[in-house]
């Protein structure tokens, strides 16, 4: 089979979408298939390349990802051709993907990770540009692919909600590497020591400073957490992108006079990540929103206790150790960690959402709709 991946951001971009993608095109490559992607080219990255066996070609597009919508249609066309399946995610990648499908005849999927809709307003944009983001999630789903996956069932009601027929609609769960995310390979008691937290109690934020990851909020809970946890200390693994997000979260820190409480670390490779999340008693994930919350899965497959919002997709993928809390809310964020802290949590057996899994379900969708289309293509 010939899969053609359309994303507007691929490795080295690092992030949920992309790992979901490497894990994907790298595993049906193991699986005998022959994988592309196109994806917009970010700045010192070559035009194309073959990385772990996937092709992938890159779009000079004023290194813009929004600009890759259009400008990567002629290539989309091209690869198209030659194509079985032409499989996008939202945003940007969706007009080329839908474009091309069209064009060579060929069945679409695309994978949507969450659905925003009037919740956009509640990330401190501007009126008109919450609206004009709005209004590109609507015209997404009314393109006509064949198929809409959705990340989790949180995310397929998202999409019922702009009236996608439900027999369009698939829940695929994302996977997580448990061979990566395994306690046993790491040891978090060299990370402390090297960091002098030793004798503290240690509570991570990790990942992107975006408005949808809720850090301010969390940051609004140290002094009460400090104030009831004199030894506490806020780890953050903190990714500078975006950078205005990233300065004005250093600003918060100052101007709360919270530095003293803090412990940044520089961003860390995904191979170290685990090192420094053992090294925690517990991780937060304050997110106002998730489609699939990596963070929440990763750590409880390492075994850590989490607090995280009682928020989207969040309840349905969390197990494990941990303590929901009502987004938004400082003072129930400090009690989660407090009571984690105090050994009060819920504790659910682990939920596994495999890669192998993810892998065996997408290609169970490639076969189902490439049947149909030979099925389609015969009766013309």
């Amino acid at each position: 089979m010939r899969i053609l991946f359309i994303l507007e951001n691929y490795l080295p971009h690092l992030g949920g979408v992309e790992t979901l993608f490497r894990n994907l095109s790298e595993g049906l490559v193991k699986e005998g298939h022959d994988v592309s992607i196109l994806t917009h080219r970010l700045k010192g990255t070559k035009k194309f390349e073959v990385m772990n066996g996937v092709n992938v070609y890159r779009t000079n597009c004023f290194y813009s990802r929004y600009l890759f919508s259009f400008f990567a249609i002629p290539k989309a066309i091209s690869l198209g051709k030659s194509s079985d399946i032409i499989h996008t995610t939202t945003y940007n990648g969706s007009l080329p993907a839908i474009i091309s499908a069209r064009i060579n005849k060929k069945p679409s999927v695309i994978t949507v990770h969450e659905i925003l809709g009037k919740n956009w307003e509640n990330f401190e944009m501007a009126k008109l540009s919450a609206k004009m983001h709005e209004f590109l999630e609507w015209v997404i789903t009314k393109f006509h692919f064949s198929r809409f996956v959705a990340v989790s069932e949180s995310t397929k009601k998202g999409i019922l909600a702009y009236n996608v027929p439900d027999d369009k609609i698939q829940v695929i769960y994302n996977g997580v590497d448990y061979g990566h995310f395994n306690p046993e390979r790491y040891d978090g008691r060299k990370i402390r020591k090297k960091l002098g937290i030793e004798k503290n109690f240690v509570y991570t934020f990790y990942g992107r400073p975006g408005i949808s990851k809720g850090l301010e909020y969390l940051l609004k809970a140290v002094p009460e957490i400090s104030s009831r946890i004199p030894n506490a200390r806020l780890m953050l693994i903190l990714s500078k992108s975006p950078r205005k997000r990233y300065d004005f979260i250093l600003r918060m820190i100052k101007e709360m006079k919270i530095s003293d409480r803090i412990i940044l670390v520089e961003p860390l490779s995904h191979e170290i990540l685990p090192n420094y999340l053992l090294a925690s008693d517990c991780v937060v994930v304050p997110s106002l929103t998730e489609g699939f919350g990596y963070a929440v899965a990763e750590n409880n497959a390492l075994g850590i206790p989490v607090a995280a919002s009682n928020t989207t997709s969040i309840p349905e993928i969390i197990s494990g150790r941990h303590v929901l809390f009502e987004p938004k809310n400082p003072t129930e964020i400090a009690k989660s960690v407090v009571d984690i802290f105090n050994g009060k949590f819920q504790s659910k057996k682990l939920k596994e959402f495999s890669i192998s899994a993810n892998i065996k379900n997408y290609l169970n969708l490639y076969k189902i709709l490439l049947s149909k289309a030979k099925q389609n293509f015969g009766k013309k």
